[in-house]
């Protein structure tokens, strides 16, 4: 027993043995090629800075909006609670409010059918797909020449004849990029954001979005509360219930309110909290966050392609 625990103790010495000596012999490989990693670092980190400082710069412009809650479902949810089961029976489906609302507006905001509605109404594909950047001093837009002829006032045909106008679906994921919709759980408020190389180009477009979704949501409660209209005028006329007519009479009602309400503001859907401004400094990019991270990445892979090149080394000796 006593030679096997000897043993015991000789084999975990020299796995301990081993241990230590493959610690130095990484540490002494490293010091040897300790100048092949300052070189492969310094490339990195000289590459990442000519990136860093050759991207141009995007400001973020952003409005904090209320969901307007004075909207027309209000009245009729009061309508719906008070009539109780007899707008059912009439077959009227009240709607689900102005949470909906909410909801489908910020959804329409990020679809593809709004934004290329939105971009072809004010001209704005140069200027979101073909920019490259911005030129402080002229206060100018930069345009990639590779794809607008600004002289020519037209997209860039290639040698096979084919423009590089860009389709629907591709302006749309360029602008989409530079658009931002979040939702603030705690107060309820919704900020709107646009990203772009010019900041007043970005504060602009901003403001035009957002008077773009009232606008669209306003057009969207008035027709349909002008087919309600319709439909209950000529109900009212048709039916001889005394309980059915009573429930159409303040339905019609609410519709009425409906459209004295949309005529009567233009943020319909949405209420402005605080303003876009031109941004001043940059939201992007993070020069140096792009600087650090491409330095110990150098690192990181020039002491990777050292340790594995010395592996294999060591595993052709033993073979």
């Amino acid at each position: 027993m006593n030679k096997n625990k000897v043993q015991q103790n000789d084999s975990e010495k020299i796995h301990y043995d081993y241990g230590e000596v493959d610690f130095i012999k990484v540490f002494y490989t490293l010091w040897e090629f300790k100048w092949w990693v300052i070189g492969v670092t310094f490339i990195f980190s000289v590459a990442s800075t000519i990136y860093a400082f050759t991207t141009p710069n995007k400001y973020k412009a952003t409005v904090i909006v209320q969901p307007n809650d004075s909207g027309s479902k209000g009245g009729l949810r009061s309508v719906a609670h008070q009539l109780g089961g007899l707008a059912s029976l009439a077959g009227i489906n009240l709607g689900a409010g102005d949470a909906a609302d909410t909801k489908i507006a910020l959804e329409v905001i990020k679809s593809w059918g709004f934004l290329e509605d939105f971009i072809d109404s004010r001209d704005l594909a140069v200027p979101a797909y073909a920019a490259k950047g911005w030129d402080p001093s002229k206060d100018a837009l930069l345009i990639d020449s590779d794809l607008y002829d600004i002289a020519l006032n037209k997209w860039v045909e290639s040698d096979n004849g084919e423009t590089e106008k860009p389709s629907s679906w591709k302006l749309y994921k360029k602008f989409i990029k530079g658009l931002d919709v979040n939702i603030h759980q705690e107060s309820g408020l919704v900020s709107i954001s646009i990203t772009h190389f010019s900041p007043k180009i970005a504060k602009q477009w901003t403001e035009l979005l957002l008077k773009e979704i009232n606008l669209y949501m306003k057009e969207k409660a008035l027709s349909e509360a002008e087919q309600n209209i319709n439909y209950l005028e000529e109900q009212i006329s048709n039916t001889t219930i005394a309980e059915i007519r009573m429930v159409f009479s303040e339905l019609l009602q609410e519709q009425h309110k409906t459209k004295m309400l949309a005529n009567a503001s233009d943020q319909y859907i949405f209420k402005t909290v605080s303003s876009p401004k031109v941004p001043e400094v940059s939201s992007s990019p993070n020069r140096k966050i792009i600087v650090t991270l491409g330095t110990i990445l150098g690192l990181f892979f020039s002491v990777f392609i050292i340790l594995l090149i010395s592996i294999l080394k060591s595993m052709r000796a033993v073979d």
